[in-house]
């Protein structure tokens, strides 16, 4: 079972930005899609954005594009979540997951998780 983690997290004025990492235990696979999502304080866990490893094809909650944007380092066997303008309710645990299908908005398709990453917005 490939493990992943998140990194990058933290406290953070509104308006202000970070980016998060996932990396995993082994390399991704071309088959892979990696998604972000995240769980705010009392809710359920919602889609954020995901990416296909072989041709870096994405998805963004329309509530999020242009403010939040994910990418991949083929190299670095590393896949990121740029976020800018951060408001209080980007205040969230945010995980990575691992699935297979592409452009997959529902949690269902995802398989393996992170443990997560705190983000905290502040007023």
């Amino acid at each position: 079972q490939v493990q992943l983690v998140e990194s990058g997290g933290g406290l953070v004025q509104a308006g202000g930005s970070l980016r998060l990492s996932c990396t995993a235990s082994r390399r991704f696979f071309t088959s892979n899609v990696i998604g972000w999502f995240r769980r705010p304080p009392g809710k359920g866990r919602e889609f954020v954005a995901t990416i296909a490893w072989r041709d870096g094809y994405t998805r963004t909650a329309d509530s999020l594009k242009g403010r939040f944007t994910i990418s991949k380092d083929n190299a670095d066997n590393t896949v990121y979540l740029e976020m800018n303008s951060l408001n209080p309710e980007d205040t969230a645990v945010y995980y990575c997951a691992l699935g297979s299908t592409r452009g997959a908005a529902d949690e269902m398709w995802y398989r393996s998780w992170g443990q997560g990453t705190q983000v905290t917005v502040s007023s």
